[in-house]
């Protein structure tokens, strides 16, 4: 034990505690939190430390200490992916055999890898979704200069945003950030690798009779497809004649609903004058995030923070519309997001974070409203919700209660069930 060596960022004396003297897998169990993992060529435990959950993986130190950078530097660069926590190396047993040395990163709250969501089956539709998250994520990644190097839908995890979901990079071990924007080659590898993973991995799960409704060669290509769309929308020069000059607002506005920020815009006359030019130089991801936490502190996905600045700008028509935006979005914080999330019990809190069970508050309102036609008030579809739908949903801030091996098992699920929705084919609940 005196041998060990910690590397981290963040003091945390309780890492002390943990029996780094043992190989991950032969770990006591009261030290491990059953969460659902994805495939992985390593051995994961997620762990409870203090009063949260850290996911360890064996590995090489050489291998640890690159990935354990990396995440760091892509964070700085605000890109979603796991946060790293610490280095574990000098690791023995306590007859002196040498262990591999762990990577250890915090837990992402409200993230599920896809296998989970395929345990007992899911829709074409859901798997077109998280696929387009990936496709953005991958974006995302190729503007800041990272070459992924290993895409699949095994190395992210999957978080939910208003209907649709968010991608979060949770394995880094095989990428290299470089200084300038990739090269056209070297994305297109990137692409050819993620189109390849995804048809693998869902074939695996065709064969094993947990997607039969799904065409992997499909939903495989729709990544190089969903891709090729957002990077032309971001990247590519667009021309146009001196009379068009509103298709410049256009784009903006296609680039900020994409969720994007432009920095810098440029634009040149050519011809004389009689056509422009224009071509977003630098773009940035979270738009509407980073109004919504301006405005309000709310720190959120990036469509749930589009749902909630309608919801702000819906109540400004209500309020006296002279009233500065802030000072409109603090109302509307205080009297309306803030009543319904109070409204739920206090043991029901962890089923869904606060900014998505305002999302599906504000659907299940829409549907009362049509099915009883009459308005309803929020408040009264918050119990309704509550009462009908949120009491039968799993705990997705933690779930625990999944067997820890199941990284090694076509079925990550296996002593629960999945009740998908039959609406959109969203998983909903392990009972």
């Amino acid at each position: 034990m005196t041998n060990l060596k910690f590397l981290t960022a963040t003091a945390e004396p309780a890492l002390l505690d943990l029996p780094w003297q043992l190989p991950l897998e032969d770990w006591p169990e009261d030290r491990i939190a059953a969460l659902p993992k994805g495939i992985s060529r390593h051995t994961v435990r997620f762990v409870k430390l203090d009063d949260h959950v850290i996911a360890i993986k064996e590995t090489l130190f050489d291998l640890a200490k690159r990935e354990y950078e990396m995440l760091r530097e892509l964070e700085k660069l605000e890109v979603p992916c796991v946060e790293p926590f610490a280095i574990v190396s000098n690791r023995e047993t306590e007859n002196g055999e040498e262990l591999p040395a762990v990577l250890i990163t915090r837990h992402l709250k409200y993230s599920l890898p896809y296998r989970a969501m395929w345990s007992q089956g899911i829709k074409e539709q859901t798997a077109k979704r998280l696929v387009d998250a990936l496709a953005l994520l991958l974006v995302r990644l190729h503007l800041i200069g990272f070459f992924w190097g290993d895409v699949s839908l095994s190395n992210t995890l999957f978080r939910r945003d208003a209907g649709a979901f968010a991608a979060y990079l949770v394995d880094a071990e095989t990428g290299q950030l470089y200084e300038s924007r990739l090269s056209n080659g070297q994305r297109a590898n990137d692409l050819e690798i993620a189109r390849v993973n995804i048809a693998g991995e869902l074939m695996d799960l065709v064969a094993s009779g947990k997607a039969q409704d799904v065409d992997p060669v499909a939903i495989s290509q729709r990544i190089v497809d969903k891709y090729n769309t957002l990077w032309a929308e971001l990247t590519e020069v667009q021309s146009f004649s001196g009379e068009e000059r509103f298709r410049i607002a256009q784009r903006v506005r296609r680039l900020n609903e994409l969720g994007f920020d432009i920095e810098e815009m440029r634009m040149e006359s050519v011809a004389g004058g009689a056509e422009l030019k224009i071509q977003p130089k630098v773009v940035d991801a979270g738009h509407h995030q980073r109004r919504l936490i301006r405005l309000t502190g709310l720190d959120v996905e990036e469509n749930q923070a589009r749902r909630l600045l309608n919801q702000i700008d819906e109540f400004a028509l209500r309020v006296d519309g002279a009233q500065d935006e802030e000072m409109i979005a603090h109302q509307w914080l205080s009297q309306v997001f803030e009543p319904v999330v109070n409204a739920v019990p206090r043991k029901l809190r962890g089923k869904l974070e606060n900014a998505e069970l305002f999302h599906e508050v504000l659907d299940h309102q829409w549907r009362l409203a049509n099915e009883q036609k009459r308005d309803i008030e929020l408040l009264e579809a918050v119990q309704s919700y509550v009462d009908e739908v949120l009491v039968n949903r799993r705990d997705e801030s933690a779930y625990l209660g999944t067997t820890t091996e199941m990284i090694t098992l076509p079925n990550p699920i296996p002593s629960g069930e999945v009740v998908v929705d039959e609406e959109d084919g969203d998983w909903r609940d392990f009972v």
